[in-house]
């Protein structure tokens, strides 16, 4: 198993140990993606860490898009939104950013 910063990650880069995570990792993540993360990126990061700790899973992504809707505005509750932040899927990508075990449905 490989490791980003000292912490565990399986073969698709998921963190082992949900605890182990710190925006540190995310950031190490990120960048290993290519990806800066700005703060519409940690809008989102944050909002799926309270939506696991609240529920115990990882949103499917149509719940995804509705929930960031309600939340932050239609602008951004709408697929080419996050894609356009997470172009490997905002479920998984932005799962595996915000520490969380990749969404169920997820391939």
């Amino acid at each position: 198993m490989a490791d980003i910063l000292g912490a565990e990650v399986d073969e698709e880069g998921f963190l082992v140990n949900l605890s182990d995570w710190t925006k540190e990792i995310a950031d190490s993540m990120a960048k290993d993606d290519d990806i800066e993360l700005s703060e519409e990126h940690w809008d989102v990061i944050n909002f799926l860490r309270d939506y696991f700790e609240e529920y115990q899973i990882a949103p499917a992504v149509r719940v995804l898009t509705k929930a960031i809707g309600k939340k932050f505005g239609k602008e951004k509750g709408n697929s080419k939104y996050l894609y356009s932040l997470f172009p490997y899927g905002p479920g998984k990508q932005g799962c595996r950013f915000a520490g969380l075990p990749k969404p169920t449905g997820c391939i």
